[in-house]
């Protein structure tokens, strides 16, 4: 029997628990766990809310590195019929934050042993699918009192092989905004429609309408997407629903896009007010700056995979993806790229497989890489 990689046992270890945004109960207290059996000598462990912080210290430093990994999971109901598959129910893995904490870990072990000449400061961080854990761990003194020079960070990518990485200078991820509207009109009997005014028809009208800001607004060479993944309404089939809802995402390549979606969708939304008589409001959800690779730092890590793993390096476009790590690279100079999982299903997919090979990988090459900072 082939022996597993402790690595990806211990990412099997992680799926079974999976927590969504500041739950990581279970998750904290398992790296908490790990971390103890390593060689303390020259580590510092710090807690923030749900994550961790662990600074080894180095052997005469002139700085320090910052390596971000994301904890928790999202609110899907897992269908990969795996042996190690969520007994959490309702939640699960499924962008891959399972990978990135055992990586994390592997980085951890290895440099607890054997540290850099600079600083390592590993952060732990819970809530990237939500509300956001990225900036208010940035603001707390935990992370004030170790703030790193520079900050690196990966994330899985279904579309390519295990053994690739695409990374890019620049623009790597979009802008990401959460959208939750609420239309608020006259419910009534299904039989007379016009003593009421119908939310489902207004909220249902609204989603087709607001695709034109895409289409009409925004600049063909530019890029935007809006999203209703969920729309509700109404409790019983024959009655004229007074409340509808809508929960979506923005995504835009630039601020200003992202400016424009936004005053446009208030000013559909006065006049949906006006035209089926109603109350449109919009709910405060989570803003993701986009992940903006810092060129310097990004073109040394290509010129390093170029020359030590030639086959693997991926030069990539940017993508509509929204990743909280782009409030550090608001700060702090740095990169974060993809990691090749091939799986044939999606992130956020019920059934999303990662090829746990490339937990190993990353490692190695991640270890060598900041051995040659």
């Amino acid at each position: 029997m082939t022996e597993i990689n402790p690595f990806i046992q211990l990412r099997r270890e992680l799926h079974l628990i999976p927590e969504t945004g500041y739950e990581e109960v279970k998750t904290q207290q398992f790296l908490l766990d790990y971390i103890a059996k390593l060689p303390q000598k020259n580590l510092e462990v710090k807690t923030w809310r749900t994550g961790i912080l662990v600074r080894i210290a180095g052997s005469a430093p002139t700085k320090t590195i910052g390596y971000r990994t994301d904890i928790d999971a999202l609110p899907i109901t897992e269908e990969t019929g795996l042996p190690f598959a969520s007994t959490h129910p309702g939640k699960m893995h499924a962008c891959g934050h399972d990978c990135h904490m055992s990586i994390a870990l592997g980085l951890l072990t290895h440099f607890a042993s054997q540290p850099l000449r600079d600083n390592l400061l590993i952060v732990f961080q819970p809530a990237e699918e939500g509300p956001g854990g990225a900036k208010p761990i940035m603001e707390s003194a935990e992370f004030k009192a170790w703030w790193p020079d520079v900050m690196l960070g990966l994330h899985i990518a279904p579309e390519y092989k295990a053994g690739e990485i695409a990374v890019k200078p620049g623009l790597l991820f979009a802008n990401t905004s959460e959208l939750f509207i609420s239309f608020k009109g006259k419910g009534g009997h299904a039989a007379y429609p016009h003593l009421a005014n119908d939310m489902v028809v207004a909220a249902s009208a609204f989603v087709g309408q607001m695709q034109t800001i895409i289409s009409r607004n925004i600049d063909p060479l530019d890029s935007a997407v809006i999203t209703i993944g969920q729309i509700r309404g109404g409790e019983v089939q024959n009655v004229i629903a007074e409340e509808a809802y809508l929960d979506g995402t923005i995504r835009t390549l630039s601020k200003e896009t992202m400016d424009i979606v936004w005053t446009r969708l208030k000013q559909l939304a006065k006049g949906w007010e006006e035209a089926y008589q109603c109350e449109v409001n919009f709910i405060p959800g989570s803003d993701y700056m986009q992940v903006d690779n810092d060129t310097a730092q990004t073109e040394q890590f290509i010129d390093y995979l170029q020359k030590n793993y030639p086959q693997s390096y991926i030069a990539c476009k940017e993508a509509m993806t929204g990743e909280d790590f782009g409030y550090f690279l608001e700060k702090i100079p740095g990169f974060m790229f993809w990691l090749g999982v091939d799986s044939e299903y999606s992130l956020h997919h019920a059934k999303l497989n990662p090829d746990e090979n490339a937990i190993p990988f990353a490692i190695e090459v991640l270890t060598g890489y900041l051995e040659s900072m």
